[in-house]
C-alpha cells in the first residue's frame, strides 16, 4: 500500500547503508539525524527528499551516483563512512557479547578498484555497459566512474564491443574484469554459446585484453594474466578471488606479516592464490593449504622461480569439511586465516585447542568473523586490536585484521 509523503527522521543506517527511520522505514541516500519526506512503499521510502541535512552530508564526487548501483556512500563524508564501518564491526562483535578496540580504519583512494562485475546489454545502436541502477535491472552507463581503475575504464569502449559480440537476444552478460600486470583480464558468463562468427569478430579485440574467457573457456589469449603477489609471479586463474585494490591487500598484508613476525613455521589456511602465502615466506617456512584445485595449481606456479623465500609447500583440502585437527597443527607456531564470508567454523574449532601459539585472522564478513571470534576467546584466547581494511570505497563491504594470542 502506498502512503502520501511524509516526514521521518533518520535514526542510522541499516547494514547495506540505506538510512533506518522508525517502523523500520528505509530511505537510501540518507544519513543519521536527517529529515526527509517520502511517499512510502511497504517498508522504504520513495522520492526522498532531504529537509533537513546532516553535517556528514557531502557532494558526491561521481555524476551517476543518484542512480548507480555501483556505490551506496558518496553521500557520506570519508571521516562518517570510516565510523560507520569500524561500528558495523563493534555491532557485529556486541551481538555475540565481545567488545574490541578498533585500532584504525585504511581507506582505499578512488579509481583504484582492479576488479569488478559489469553488466552488459546489446542495444539497438550498440551496447551498454556498467553497472545496475540502484535497486533495479537498467544498466547504468559509467564514464568518468570514480571506483575502477584508468585501465579499465579505458578497455569501456572494448568491452562494449564485446557485449555486443557475447550478449544473448533479449539478455544480458556479467563482464568480470581483472587488471593484472600484463592486461586486463575479461571472463565474461551468461554469454551466448561460442562459436566460429565469435571468434572472428573477438579477434580484432586481442590487444584490449590478455585473455578473454567466455562461459568458463579460454576464447582469446595475448598473454597469460599474471600477478606479483609478494615475490611470487602468479598466473590469474579465470574468476580466481583476488584482494580488490592493491593498496587494500598492501595494507592487509602488512598487518599480518607483523602479526607473524617470529614466528618460524606457519599454516597459511584457505591460501587462495598466495596473496599472503609469498610475502609471508620472506621470514616464516609457510604450509599452504587451499581447497580449489585452480587456485593451488596457480600458486604452486609461483612457488618456482622466487629466490630468498623460506620453503613453501602446499596442500589440496577441503578446511570445511577436513579442517586440520590439533595434532596436525602443532607443528605449527602461528596460523594465517583467511577464510571465504562463510567464516571458519570447523577450523576455528580446532585452532581453538590446539597448541598454536598465534593466529593472524583476516575477515571479510563481521557477522562470521564474530562467531569465529567467540569460539577462540571462549577457549582462552585473548583477541587484539582489529584494523578495518575499506577496500570496497563507498559501499557497506568491510574487511578486518587481527590477532590472536592465548591469554
Amino acid at each position: 500500500m502506498t502512503e502520501l509523503a511524509a516526514q521521518y527522521t533518520i535514526q542510522h543506517l541499516g547494514q547495506r547503508g540505506d538510512g533506518v527511520a522508525a517502523g523500520p522505514v528505509y530511505a537510501p541516500l540518507t544519513l543519521p539525524s536527517e529529515v526527509v519526506t517520502g511517499t512510502r512503499e511497504g517498508d522504504r521510502l520513495a522520492d526522498v527528499k532531504i529537509v533537513t541535512p546532516s553535517a556528514q552530508r557531502v557532494a558526491p564526487p561521481c555524476p551517476h551516483f543518484k542512480r548507480c548501483g555501483g556505490c551506496a556512500l558518496q553521500h557520506a563524508s570519508d571521516g562518517f563512512v570510516e565510523t560507520w564501518k569500524a561500528d558495523l564491526v563493534r555491532t557485529a562483535l556486541s551481538h555475540v557479547d565481545l567488545t574490541a578496540q578498533i585500532a584504525q580504519v585504511l581507506t582505499s583512494p578512488p579509481q583504484s578498484r582492479r576488479r569488478a562485475a559489469l553488466a552488459g546489454r546489446k542495444t539497438k545502436n550498440g551496447a551498454q555497459v556498467g553497472f545496475h541502477v540502484r535497486g533495479g535491472a537498467e544498466i547504468v552507463a559509467i564514464p568518468n566512474c570514480k571506483l575502477l581503475r584508468p585501465e579499465i575504464m579505458a578497455a569501456l569502449p572494448a568491452l562494449e564491443q564485446v557485449t555486443r559480440i557475447a550478449a544473448p537476444r533479449g539478455a544480458e552478460v556479467t563482464l568480470h574484469v581483472t587488471a593484472t600486470q600484463t592486461g586486463l583480464d575479461l571472463a565474461i558468463t551468461e554469454a551466448k554459446p561460442f562459436d566460429r562468427l565469435a571468434m572472428a569478430a573477438l579477434a580484432p579485440l586481442a590487444p584490449s585484453f590478455a585473455r578473454i574467457t567466455w562461459n568458463g573457456e579460454t576464447a582469446l589469449q595475448q598473454t597469460p594474466p599474471m600477478l606479483r603477489l609478494g615475490r611470487g609471479q602468479v598466473p590469474l586463474a579465470p574468476g580466481a578471488f583476488l584482494q580488490a585494490t592493491e593498496a587494500g591487500e598492501a595494507a592487509l598484508v602488512s598487518q599480518a606479516k607483523a602479526i607473524l613476525s617470529g614466528a618460524t613455521q606457519v599454516a597459511d589456511l584457505f591460501a587462495g592464490l598466495g596473496t599472503f602465502t609469498f610475502p609471508i615466506a620472506e621470514r616464516s617456512a609457510v604450509h599452504a593449504v587451499e581447497g580449489d584445485r585452480t587456485l593451488l595449481q596457480a600458486l604452486d606456479h609461483g612457488t618456482r622461480a622466487p629466490a630468498g623465500l623460506k620453503p613453501i609447500t602446499t596442500e589440496r583440502r577441503d578446511l570445511f569439511r577436513a579442517p586440520l585437527m590439533p595434532d596436525e597443527l602443532s607443528r605449527f607456531d602461528a596460523v594465517l586465516l583467511d577464510p571465504p564470508r562463510a567464516g571458519a567454523a570447523a577450523q576455528v574449532a580446532q585452532l581453538a585447542q590446539s597448541t598454536v601459539a598465534k593466529i593472524a585472522f583476516i575477515s571479510c564478513n563481521p557477522a562470521t568473523f564474530a562467531r569465529d571470534a567467540q569460539v577462540l576467546i571462549s577457549a582462552g584466547w585473548r583477541m587484539g586490536p582489529i584494523t578495518v581494511v575499506d577496500q570496497f570505497r563507498w559501499s557497506p563491504h568491510v574487511e578486518l585484521v587481527t590477532d590472536f594470542e592465548r591469554a
